[in-house]
């Protein structure tokens, strides 16, 4: 007994040399830690109760998302049990670094517990094979969500209609695909959109607000008010009928308003198309309406969305931007972008606001570019010049190389058969049209340095004109 009191003795006098800790914290399920006098009520707390976080060196600090009024980290994989009993000298030194950093991740946990959005254990999958997230209708997305019906799904992942226990209303979440390289993108785009939020807490500018986010089993949720269908979404169940001069007046003149908005906050949204734009409530009469009726746009108060390519303008720049059909020319032709590519993207819209198409219908660069001469006239030459040669090979002494050999027969009716702008949008038809005219060929301006802006495009007298 005496040499067992002695050993227990030279083992506490060797592991407290350097002072009795103020608390002892029991990791997961790791073993109970040697008593102490010093021992703290704290280590036979729930692994899920908040735990003080530890000072960590640089390296072991987790990597934090963006502010928001609701920050929940992300719920880390699992890791191996550890062996925190230490009672081998030799190994001290490692085992208190395991022990740090599994605290950190249990108290990680903890603030996701604390803030609302308490994690349910993973009894079924809840994701696919490539990371999105499985819908299940009126299941919970934590405890404060319940999840109703997707709205959307893209690349990027999903947004999904919930109802809001805390706030008694529903809302739209946008949930990201568990893939790093989206959920680094999502940091940039929670950025942009505390940004706006920030700068316009009215939301006079009409861009969509966020909430709040958090992290949810490895996906970034970001909530925002429920919206209405999408001008896309509204053409098709309206049969693509176009929308009246003054419709496109209203609609056109908020989203310049927008863009102007994101422009002046060094931003470019880089992907402005219908489906971006969203109707806040596109109320039309129901009175015997099938599914194959013609909707009347009651209001035109849009949000303009999908804020996910956004880019700072001294920021990095992807080659390839914008959706295929709204795609401005110096993106194809790799000569550089810059807010100007938002302002062409405008000028798509409006003439599909107009004519209920989509202008440029095609899949193909040069294809496209063909598109581009009908509708724009030749391409500078330069403009040819100082493309890349991923863009100059398009071209020969100045020349749009199409249609080639491989050209399809579809394609070179497709070309033939497109009408002029001047033919699409008749400017002797009425004042509006003219005028309507005039701006998308300020607009349709291959050189951006020549391309009309969003600020001088609302002064344009498209925007004075009373319909």
């Amino acid at each position: 007994m005496t040499t067992v009191a002695s050993n227990k003795n030279n083992w506490q006098t060797e592991f407290y040399k350097n002072g009795y800790p103020n608390e002892v914290i029991v990791i997961g399920d790791s073993p109970t830690p040697p008593n102490s006098p010093s021992t703290s009520t704290r280590s036979r707390q729930h692994k899920h109760d908040l735990l003080p976080p530890l000072q960590l060196p640089r390296q072991l600090r987790p990597q934090k998302l963006p502010c928001s009024p609701v920050q929940t980290p992300a719920t880390s994989k699992k890791r191996r049990k550890v062996d925190t009993s230490i009672q081998d000298s030799g190994k001290k030194q490692r085992s208190l670094a395991q022990i740090r950093r599994n605290t950190t991740l249990t108290t990680l946990s903890s603030s996701s517990c604390s803030s609302g959005h308490k994690s349910s254990t993973k009894s079924s999958p809840i994701d696919d094979k490539d990371g999105h997230f499985l819908f299940k209708p009126h299941a919970n997305l934590t405890q404060r969500f319940e999840m109703i019906r997707v709205l959307g799904q893209g690349t990027f992942g999903k947004v999904i209609e919930c109802y809001d226990r805390q706030k008694d209303c529903r809302c739209a979440i946008k949930i990201i695909r568990a893939i790093q390289k989206y959920r680094d993108a999502s940091t940039i785009e929670i950025r942009a959109l505390n940004t706006l939020r920030k700068n316009d807490p009215l939301n006079i500018k009409k861009c969509i607000h966020l909430r709040e986010w958090f992290d949810y089993q490895n996906h970034i949720c970001m909530v925002f008010d429920l919206c209405g269908q999408s001008v896309y979404d509204f053409l098709k169940v309206s049969n693509f009928k176009p929308f009246s001069l003054r419709q496109i007046q209203q609609l056109g003149k908020q989203i310049l308003t927008s863009v102007e908005y994101v422009h002046g906050l060094n931003l470019i949204h880089t992907d402005l198309k219908p489906e971006n734009i969203l109707l806040v409530n596109p109320a039309f009469p129901q009175e015997k309406l099938s599914d194959t009726s013609t909707r009347i746009l009651q209001t035109t108060e849009i949000r303009l969305i999908d804020f996910g390519s956004a880019t700072f303008e001294k920021e990095f720049h992807s080659l390839v931007v914008s959706t295929r059909h709204y795609r401005a020319p110096e993106i194809i032709l790799a000569t550089g972008w810059s807010y100007p590519c938002d302002i062409w993207s405008i000028g798509c819209i409006l003439v599909e606001f107009y004519t209920g198409n989509a202008l440029f219908q095609t899949h193909d660069n040069l294809e496209h570019l063909a598109m581009m001469e009908v509708i724009a006239g030749k391409v500078p030459t330069k403009m040819i010049s100082e493309s890349r040669k991923n863009g100059q090979k398009y071209f020969k002494y100045s020349k749009l190389l199409y249609p080639t050999t491989e050209t399809s027969q579809q394609s070179l009716t497709c070309i033939k058969e497109m009408k002029q702008l001047h033919q699409l949008i008749p400017p002797d038809q009425s004042q509006g049209n003219a005028q309507l005219y005039d701006l998308l060929r300020k607009i349709f301006v291959y050189d951006p340095k020549l391309r009309i802006g969003a600020k001088e495009a609302l002064q344009h007298p498209f925007f004075q004109q009373a319909f």
